[in-house]
């Protein structure tokens, strides 16, 4: 057969239909109706016979094409596989295919440890607000310093250093919660695939010793004991007061200091009285709230997840506390499902966020934060209690302060776990047969705290008498009272 030549394939025109031309053995060039010359090439592998277009269109010049005397020897190499059984099409897949697997096996040994965050938050841990923390404290400060790293030459160095740099910032809590994050997250890379490779030489967080890290001062990792004594609940009584009378009075109230928002004061006196944890509150919406029975019930769904369990939880409210659920719904009740609305457009019809009065009342207690002024945040000590003698106090500390309170009124030590809707350690056997409510017990508890505030509340407002050694908790080193001392004043 006579071969063709690069002159008779550069004068071949295009016709009505597109047609074949036989180059050589198995070797063809096909014509389109647009004059464009392809290469295809037919060969047979184990009796059938096959077909394949190689990529490039003839030509002669140009890296995108391809000559005669290139088409040929690329003919004359797949017959010889053909003869030899192998397709070379199957052939060029199983290459292609082993090339992406050690690429993506050489992709896998350079992840970076934002790939392995970006893994783990997708598919080993879920947290009640959807991981908006956890990648909040992430992105501000791991990330920026690990983040572009390999997984492979991390070590308990690098994390050590990020640790410490917060530390420096003094964030101490953070530190500690960043630390067991970081512990979370590379325990569960080191169980699986890829990540385990790339920790061949061990789990750089195993390494750390987080009270190495944090100064021997800190506080971070003891348990908080702050409770309020009956003069700083009356003087924050009258905090509030005082700030209000001085706005009224103002006479340009655009440039007097706003008080804190009514909400935020109600949330304050209903953790006192009902001993609920903040977030439980603020999520709390007025169907859930009975202002005739006085039972307010808070779904599982709101409440605090222990060892990976939640369960419902009724308050049943003391008089005290029904008047601030009914004050409160005069300020929301009327215009919103929740009993904290949102007010921003952008969150729409949404609760607070659970985290807004804490960080209200930790804003006006300025000298206890080592961080910058806040814009569009209030700056100052308006909310500090007894001159900052006891310290910084958060809104938890008026849950903890009921639980006290409780105590020291002698409601039993069960009857009080069970109002703070804390999971009852011990036997599953006992958990799953005994189920009875404790309703009545747990009413008598709420009533006689209640009442014990309104007693406390009663009294006249603070005065600098009040405020001396002997009714406020002495400082560390003195005569200190004990907090149940403290509470029974």
């Amino acid at each position: 057969m006579a071969k063709l030549t690069v002159r008779a394939i550069d004068t071949a025109r295009p016709k009505a239909k597109p047609y074949k031309l036989t180059v050589d053995t198995g070797l063809y060039i096909r014509v389109a109706l647009d004059g464009e010359k392809r290469w295809l090439i037919k060969y047979v592998v184990d009796g059938k016979q096959r077909e394949a277009r190689l990529p490039k269109p003839y030509g002669n010049n140009g890296e995108g094409f391809m000559t005669l005397s290139a088409a040929t020897a690329e003919n004359a190499r797949v017959q010889a596989l053909a003869r030899d059984g192998i397709d070379f099409q199957v052939q060029a897949a199983e290459i292609k295919d082993a090339a992406a697997l050690e690429a993506k096996r050489a992709k896998a040994l350079d992840a970076s440890v934002q790939e392995m965050f970006d893994t783990w938050l997708a598919d080993g841990v879920t947290r009640k607000d959807g991981n908006s923390e956890l990648r909040r404290s992430f992105e501000k400060d791991v990330l920026p310093s690990i983040g572009a790293k390999r997984v492979k030459d991390v070590t308990e160095h690098h994390l050590r250093a990020l640790l410490r740099a917060m530390v420096q910032r003094g964030v101490a809590r953070m530190t500690t919660r960043v630390y067991n994050d970081l512990v979370q997250m590379f325990s569960w890379a080191e169980k699986r695939q890829p990540w385990r490779t790339l920790m061949i030489e061990g789990n750089p967080a195993s390494l750390l010793e987080i009270d190495r890290i944090l100064p021997i001062s800190s506080t971070a990792n003891a348990e908080r004991s702050r409770i309020f004594s009956p003069v700083e609940i009356r003087e924050l009584r009258d905090i509030f007061s005082t700030m209000d009378a001085v706005y009224e009075a103002a006479p340009d109230k655009r440039a007097a200091s706003k008080p804190v928002k009514a909400e935020t004061k109600i949330a304050m006196w209903l953790c006192l009285g009902t001993a609920c944890r903040i977030g439980e509150l603020l999520k709390s919406q007025w169907e859930h709230v009975d202002l005739k029975t006085g039972i307010w019930r808070i779904p599982a769904e709101n409440t605090k997840q222990t060892n990976g369990e939640q369960q419902d939880h009724i308050v049943y409210l003391s008089d005290f506390a029904s008047r601030q659920f009914k004050s409160l719904y005069d300020i929301t009740g009327k215009d919103s499902k929740w009993c904290f609305p949102a007010r921003s457009a952008i969150a729409g019809d949404q609760h607070v966020c659970v985290k807004s009065t804490s960080k209200q009342i930790g804003d006006r207690q300025m000298q206890f934060k080592k961080r910058k002024l806040l814009k569009n945040r209030k700056n100052d000590n308006s909310l500090v209690i007894a001159k900052g003698k006891t310290g910084e106090w958060t809104p938890h500390d008026l849950r903890r302060t009921a639980a006290t309170m409780m105590q020291a009124l002698g409601v039993s030590l069960d009857v009080i776990d069970r109002c703070q809707n804390h999971i009852i350690a011990g036997s599953k056997v006992r958990r799953h047969y005994l189920h009875y409510d404790y309703a009545k017990e747990k009413k008598e508890a709420w009533n006689k705290l209640g009442k014990k505030i309104e007693l406390i509340l009663s009294d006249g407002a603070v005065t600098s008498s009040a405020q001396d050694n002997s009714e406020l908790p002495q400082s560390e080193g003195d005569n200190q009272s004990s907090p149940m001392e403290k509470i029974a004043g």
